[in-house]
């Protein structure tokens, strides 16, 4: 099967044809992530689309192989999430999401209505609307911080997600400075230039640091890729595991991680890497447990996990002077110190 970005526009188009013919309670779809520009890593790729419903739905994901390298991510949301669209300015996800999607299909001139207001005056990319949704990202990073930064013994996948969680929040703290958030399998090949972007390329030595890329090479996370595999494959069948440990997405990530780990960047492959592998682990004991520790233990997350923690402390704490004095240069006020 050829894949190009055009033959998936149109796979989008009918599938949300046939969806909305068939289910009334369809009031809108449109088409948002990475194939509006460039889709493509490692040979696979996603169709993100988003259905909004006239009522809250009762399923919020989806996903539909296609291929083994190619899915369809459905992502279903509610009429009333965009009642105020206003106060969707303010918001670091949904606020881009419905900036600037391609539409698929609208029952009701609700798209127009709500992208309007969504750009009225042109304020979104704004000083005060930008540092208002990068805020909200930091005070994200900074409550998961709070979970764990009392943590007293051996750090599990609990409490290494939470703290990754943290860490994705602060990146996408700076990202947003000059664009849309940046999802996990782009997200530390994608942040240099967003860092540069917002004078901060200093800050991309940092992620990696409180990651423990320095302690590993290429070849050690090439190593790991059969034990990830498997914990993959094994907690994508048990139920209540995070939805984007889904057998439809095993290529998607696997082969991503591969590219970068061949490319001009070989540790942007951590991120996806240890991310998927501890929502996987979170659901698995025993070897699988005890293979992703000996993950964990070699980048310094394990042992170390009280200093990660404070690196993490300080970190934030960066941001927050970062946007206090952007906030200044522009004539803002600066918010409350949200540090302990």
């Amino acid at each position: 099967m050829r894949v190009t970005r055009e033959s998936l526009l149109r796979i989008a188009r009918e599938t949300v044809q046939e969806r909305a013919y068939n289910d009334p309670d369809i009031m809108a779809a449109y088409l948002t992530g990475s194939l509006r520009v460039e889709p493509m890593l490692g040979g696979t790729a996603d169709i993100d689309i988003v259905f909004v419903h006239a009522t809250t739905p009762m399923k919020t994901r989806e996903f539909v192989k296609l291929t083994p390298d190619f899915h369809i991510d459905i992502s279903r949301r509610a009429k009333d999430e965009f009642k105020n669209p206003r106060e969707l300015r303010g918001d670091p996800w949904l606020g881009y999401e419905m900036y600037d999607p391609v539409l698929l299909y609208e029952r009701e001139k609700f798209f127009d209505f709500v992208q309007a207001s969504l750009r009225a005056g042109f304020e979104f990319e704004q000083p005060p609307l930008t540092l208002q949704r990068c805020r909200t990202l930091l005070s994200h990073g900074r409550g998961n911080w709070m979970d764990i930064f009392e943590f007293d013994g051996e750090p599990g996948p609990n409490e290494i997600r939470k703290y990754m969680k943290a860490l994705f929040h602060a990146v996408n703290g700076i990202c947003e400075l000059n664009g849309p958030p940046i999802w996990e399998r782009r997200l530390l090949l994608d942040f240099p230039a967003r860092a540069e972007a917002a004078q901060k390329p200093g800050m991309v030595a940092a992620v990696y640091g409180l990651l423990g890329a320095a302690h590993v090479d290429a070849e050690k996370i090439k190593s790991w890729l059969s034990d990830w595999k498997a914990a993959f494959r094994i907690a994508s069948d048990i139920p209540g595991v995070d939805a984007r440990i889904h057998p439809a997405r095993l290529n998607y990530y696997e082969k991503a991680i591969k590219a970068l780990l061949d490319g001009d960047t070989p540790p942007s492959a951590l991120w996806p890497l240890l991310h998927t592998w501890t929502l996987s682990t979170l659901m698995l004991g025993g070897d699988h447990l005890k293979f992703w520790r000996d993950a964990c233990n070699a980048l310094g997350l394990i042992e170390a996990f009280p200093d990660r923690v404070a690196g993490l402390d300080q970190f934030l704490d960066e941001l927050e002077i970062t946007f206090d004095e952007l906030a200044a240069g522009h004539g803002l006020d600066a918010e409350p110190s949200t540090g302990l």
